[in-house]
């Protein structure tokens, strides 16, 4: 068992600079908040989105001021799903669709999956924060996210098979692995809505808070825990997680031995260590 210790986070400027139509981003004390905005009904999801989303986690990734992320909604709901009034044009094009159309199709579907897996390949450890509604390709964000505490107001919905679209941006893939594969069917197969209580009862949340203002408070609260700890050790824990959920029990293990005998003499360490010895407060 690894011995107790107690940190102390230093503080550095955030250098994120770009401003987004689709999104808020804000950044202090090693922790971004990245706040969806819609700017379509209950923050769904238009073609902003896709373009800018993607860019601010790369940002974010690559922010060595930031340690952890949390992606909560604006208004009433989280996230409501597809903007179908501004994607559909684009995605359901009437007509005869020919084989330069259909690639192009191709390019767009793959486009907003790298956008919804640039989340699962972020560096850095991210928090859904979700209240109100989840539905639809917002539960294909939740689920690339690495934890998912919400409010007692909160439901969820694999909606597309309502909507006549196979969902294509995550969640078939990462929900069978968060809730089972069981669940995951039943969800996607009925299309309808769970409540907070059972997104909890089967695993897709961690975390129920009484109302938004408790889900605001938890959620940075979770993200200051994971910020106190080494980033360089936390960014090897995601990757070791993501990389072993694929793999077998002996390759998983071979990947973190290579890991760490990559990266686990570090000044974090040294660091680590001695302030155990010392009996004070480590400094990251």
């Amino acid at each position: 068992m690894a011995p107790e210790a107690t940190t102390e986070v230093t503080s550095e400027q955030s250098t994120l600079e770009t401003v987004f139509k689709s999104l808020k981003v804000e950044c202090s004390n090693h922790i971004a908040e990245v706040v969806l905005l819609g700017p379509g009904p209950g923050n769904a999801m238009g073609p902003e989105f896709w373009q800018e989303f993607p860019v601010a986690i790369s940002e974010l990734s690559r922010d060595k001021s930031v340690r952890a992320i949390i992606i909560k909604g604006s208004g009433k709901h989280f996230c409501s799903g597809l903007d179908l009034a501004k994607m559909m044009p684009v995605l359901a094009k009437s007509g005869k669709m020919l084989g330069e159309e259909r690639s192009e199709l191709l390019r767009l579907i793959v486009s907003m999956q790298d956008a919804i897996s640039s989340v699962e390949n972020c560096a850095k450890p991210v928090i859904a924060s979700i209240h109100g509604a989840c539905i639809g390709a917002g539960v294909d964000l939740i689920a690339a996210c690495d934890i998912r505490i919400c409010s007692s107001d909160a439901r969820f919905s694999v909606r597309e098979v309502k909507v006549a679209i196979v969902a294509d941006l995550g969640s078939l893939q990462r929900l069978p692995h968060i809730i089972g594969e069981g669940r995951t069917r039943e969800l996607a197969f009925t299309g309808k809505d769970i409540q907070a209580d059972e997104a909890m009862r089967i695993g897709l949340v961690t975390h129920v808070f009484n109302d938004i203002e408790s889900l605001d408070t938890g959620a940075r609260k979770l993200a200051v825990e994971i910020a106190e700890n080494p980033p360089l050790v936390v960014a090897g824990v995601k990757k070791i997680l993501n990389e072993s959920r694929d793999q077998s029990v002996a390759a998983g293990l071979q990947n973190v031995a290579v890991w760490n005998s990559a990266f686990l003499h570090s000044a974090e360490l040294e660091e680590a260590i001695t302030a155990f010895m010392q009996k004070r407060q480590a400094k990251f």
